[in-house]
């Protein structure tokens, strides 16, 4: 009876066993068909990538390289098969670069989209047109252009070794040494321009004196010519009265005809003469003050004069 027990639990082992076997395998296969395989293709080296090197797109591992092969029809080709979550879905314009991972030497993929191209990467297909493209990353555009960089680093020393020559460093010194000298003139013109500046305020004070003098001298011009005036008023008066004295008797007017009258004719042209020109100055100063001091300006040339224009 108990070798019969222990054979029936023996027997309900093995059945859990390879049951649990079964369900294990089963589920491994069904993980494995979770998964889409993409191709990725170069001409490029892929140094540093490995199977099982891990996929990233967009900064997050998404998959890894199934396995690494020339290309059957073109061995100038190498193709990456690489395994992708299948809820992960790829546009036509999905492209590949290869990543360091740190200081390994290792090679990882990353794999980016433009987002130019909308239709859908059908995945689990061999066709060359659904190909991944491996591009150059930006540390393969350095490398590359490495040697590009060091001939114009180079061209471009030769160019500094040609112009700091020791000619060339002469001028420069002497430009310096004139800039120096220039430098020198700029400060001197404006401790001059500062000793100019002070004087300009007792400069104007005279001047506004000046103008006061003359508009006082116009004041007593006026005066004076308002009394000419009335000298002359006078005088006409007194001309009036001698006349109507005449008249009384012909010994006084003959008297007067022959001596009072010629003097007081020559008087009264000299007043007049006087008047008009007290009258002119005091036209020309009131005008133009500064006449007393810088004398009159120039006249017009008349017809018939140097400089003459004629105005149409």
């Amino acid at each position: 009876m108990g070798k019969n027990k222990h054979a029936l639990a023996t027997g309900l082992f093995l059945v859990i066993f390879v049951a649990a076997v079964t369900s294990i395998i089963y589920w491994i296969g069904h993980f494995e068909r979770e998964r889409n395989v993409y191709v990725i293709a170069t001409r490029e080296a892929v140094a540093g990538l490995n199977p099982e090197s891990t996929v990233f797109y967009r900064g997050i591992a998404v998959g890894k390289v199934l396995q690494i092969k020339f290309d059957p029809d073109d061995s100038g080709i190498i193709l990456m098969l690489i395994e992708v979550d299948k809820n992960i879905v790829f546009t036509k314009g999905v492209f590949a670069t290869l990543r360091l991972k740190g200081v390994t030497g290792l090679t990882q993929i990353q794999l980016a989209d433009a987002g130019k191209i909308t239709a859908r990467l059908p995945a689990n297909n061999d066709n060359k047109a659904n190909r991944i493209p491996l591009v150059p990353s930006m540390t393969d555009k350095l490398l590359d252009s490495g040697e590009k960089i060091l001939a114009k680093a180079d061209h471009v020393m030769m160019r500094l070794d040609a112009l700091l020559n020791d000619e060339n460093l002469e001028n420069v010194g002497d430009i310096l040494g004139n800039i120096k000298n220039l430098s020198d003139k700029l400060i001197d013109l404006n401790t001059s321009l500062d000793k100019a500046l002070v004087g300009i305020p007792a400069l104007s004070h005279d001047a506004q004196t000046t103008l006061k003098h003359i508009n006082g001298l116009t004041d007593e011009l006026q005066v004076l010519s308002k009394e000419l005036r009335t000298l002359s008023a006078k005088t006409g008066n007194l001309t009036d009265k001698a006349g109507h004295f005449a008249d009384t008797g012909k010994n006084m007017g003959e008297l007067l005809m022959q001596t009072t009258l010629p003097k007081m004719n020559e008087l009264l042209t000299d007043l007049q003469a006087t008047a008009r020109e007290v009258k002119s100055t005091s036209t020309v100063l009131r005008k133009n003050p500064q006449s007393l001091l810088l004398g009159r300006p120039p006249s017009e040339p008349a017809p018939g004069e140097p400089n003459y224009e004629a105005v149409e």
